[in-house]
């Protein structure tokens, strides 16, 4: 991409430095961006037309998994529950320690 140094136009406005397309680099990465589509969509089509009957043949492993998920020692009403350590209301305000 070619760079475009500042400059100032005649109605006196500064244009800062940029960089912009080249002449038909906008219409070369079209024809690209189509070109890879097709390809990125042509090799992933191949692996779909597969017969059933070989994706069928394929052992499946057993789940040897048990949920819910419980861990050694853990059970689930047993935390302890908070407490409270004094038997009074405490008050507060806003202005609570300023003076």
């Amino acid at each position: 991409m070619p760079w475009v140094n500042e400059y100032w136009r005649k109605d006196g406005t500064k244009v800062r430095g940029h960089s912009r397309w080249a002449a038909g680099a906008r219409g070369e990465m079209a024809i690209l961006a189509v070109v890879a589509v097709i390809v990125i969509g042509g090799g992933n089509a191949a692996g779909n037309d597969a017969p059933a009957t070989k994706r069928e043949n394929k052992p499946q492993p057993d789940s040897t998994t048990v949920y819910p998920v419980r861990f050694p020692g853990w059970k689930k009403d047993t935390t302890p529950k908070p407490q409270p350590s004094v038997s009074y209301p405490i008050r507060f305000s806003p202005r609570a320690g300023t003076r």
